[in-house]
């Protein structure tokens, strides 16, 4: 079974970051948390106590709308393209599809938003312990940020709008997430790491199962 998903992770990781035909993929993401850290500042004044007190929520704001950002080519086009049914021949279950795929989604978004969080705490006026502190937690939520965002993919695939739909429904489910990440910046907020933690294993022990249910339920 590993080799069977060895080379599919590695198709679905230069797609994802690649992009549709070579544009977009990992870059979009990426622009679009920076841009958010950018222009932050610009819509509340330079207020630098402001801007700290504030900034993990921006931070946390602009992860979720990047990690969402490739919702329509999470799982659709391989649906669309019978992908999904050549792999079930082949005797590959569909939760493991999606375990590589969740993989591969964090990789193309999550660790291009780690690397770019320094700037974005810059931007934002964060002292050196609060950026370990939001590196810290990209790193534990990111990963449930991605199963969230393919086990939507996989619930709207073939619908029409889906794109627009999933993101309305991603939203929601990752707010905990929004919560307990930045709250770990605050005053006494160390156990928001944790439940961050928490609540990012449960979304990744859910997804492939939910994703996968919802794959094999359009199929028929």
């Amino acid at each position: 079974m590993i080799a069977k998903l060895v080379p599919i992770f590695f198709r679905d990781l230069v797609l994802l970051t690649r992009g549709a035909q070579g544009r977009g993929g990992a870059v979009l993401p990426l622009l679009f948390f920076l841009a958010v850290a950018m222009l932050f500042p610009f819509a509340v004044g330079p207020d630098a106590r402001l801007l700290a007190r504030t900034g993990a929520g921006v931070i946390w704001v602009a992860a979720l709308l990047a990690a969402i950002l490739p919702l329509d080519r999470l799982v659709e086009p391989d649906v669309e393209a019978g992908m999904f049914d050549q792999w079930a021949l082949r005797g590959i279950a569909e939760e493991a599809l999606l375990t590589v795929r969740i993989l591969a989604h964090w990789l193309s978004f999550g660790v291009p938003l780690m690397l770019a969080a320094p700037i974005s705490a810059g931007l934002l006026g964060l002292d050196a312990q609060q950026l370990r502190t939001v590196e810290v937690g990209l790193l534990l939520g990111t990963p449930g940020l991605a199963a969230i965002g393919v086990t939507i993919a996989a619930l709207t695939a073939g619908l029409r709008a889906g794109s627009a739909l999933g993101g309305l429904l991603a939203i929601p489910l990752a707010v905990p997430l929004l919560i307990f990440g930045a709250g770990s910046l605050q005053p006494g907020g160390e156990g928001g790491l944790l439940l961050l933690g928490a609540c990012s294993l449960v979304a990744l022990a859910v997804a492939p199962f939910a994703g996968g249910a919802a794959i094999r339920a359009g199929r028929e």
